[in-house]
């Protein structure tokens, strides 16, 4: 898969109407704080509920968009199943049917055991392995962040144009070239639930900034969560907390618009 969407089906903002808003949620550092190693994060339990319950009032315009896979987010949000775009736009889940799965790049196979070399003569590296992606870790251990990247970037170049490197928050990682969050959402844009509606995309990291420009492309609203680096979303959240409360206030008052992430105390 090179690309999930034609360009052309893309709504242009001056068809954005008043039917209400769109709303994507990145996960790790957006739902959920950053954890050491990725399987310790932990979802308020208060979450899913409140996402179901927005969902409803949303008429079905919402979406997890993670570099995490589809499984894995299920898992977290259970027993409730949203519509989720995983693995940085690899796999796309609409109306409980996956509906776009890219392949996993030739050699990425061979390429883990390089990575899984690497993790185990270096403590506090972590390989996350994805299937159609590969993450590298160094949360743990910050001093090998540039050999991590030099290794990452390395790779990267030999599996050729295939395969994008994705570089976030301590963590690199190799997917389908064609993967991308902005595309993503372009996607759930251009079909029945989500189009007409205002996109609002809600992230924190490297990772969210090409879903921050398609977003701000089709004159939706891009929050970033954070004030640690400069993005081009166009408004800050200062922490998962402080978005928890928003979601979960929204969800018992019934009403999330996009001004409701204005209203900060």
């Amino acid at each position: 898969m090179t690309t999930l969407i034609d360009p052309e089906t893309i709504p242009d903002s001056r068809d954005i109407h008043d039917a209400g808003i769109a709303l994507f949620l990145d996960f790790d550092g957006t739902l959920v704080e950053i954890a050491p190693s990725p399987e310790d994060v932990r979802l308020d339990r208060r979450v899913a509920p409140a996402l179901d319950t927005l969902r409803g009032s949303l008429g079905g315009a919402l979406a997890l968009v993670s570099g995490r896979p589809i499984a894995f987010l299920d898992e977290m949000l259970a027993p409730h199943r949203f519509d989720i775009a995983g693995l940085h736009g690899a796999q796309i889940r609409l109306g409980g049917e996956l509906r776009a799965q890219a392949d996993a790049p030739e050699n990425l196979r061979d390429v883990l055991r390089d990575l899984v070399r690497f993790a185990n003569s270096h403590v506090g590296i972590i390989v996350e392995d994805k299937r159609i992606s590969t993450a590298l870790h160094w949360r743990l251990a910050p001093e090998l962040q540039d050999e991590a990247l030099e290794l990452m970037r390395r790779i990267a170049a030999k599996l050729g144009p295939g395969v994008r490197l994705q570089e976030g928050k301590s963590v690199a990682e190799l997917v389908p070239a064609g993967a991308s969050k902005g595309n993503a959402i372009a996607w759930l844009m251009a079909t029945p639930t989500y189009a007409g509606r205002r996109p609002v995309f809600i992230g924190d990291d490297i990772t969210d900034e090409d879903g921050f420009e398609a977003v701000n492309a089709m004159g939706g609203l891009s929050v970033r969560i954070g004030e640690d680096r400069e993005s081009l979303a166009a408004m800050r959240i200062a922490s998962p907390t402080a978005l928890r409360h928003i979601l979960l206030e929204a969800a018992e008052t019934g009403g999330l618009t996009a001004s409701s992430f204005s209203q900060q105390d």
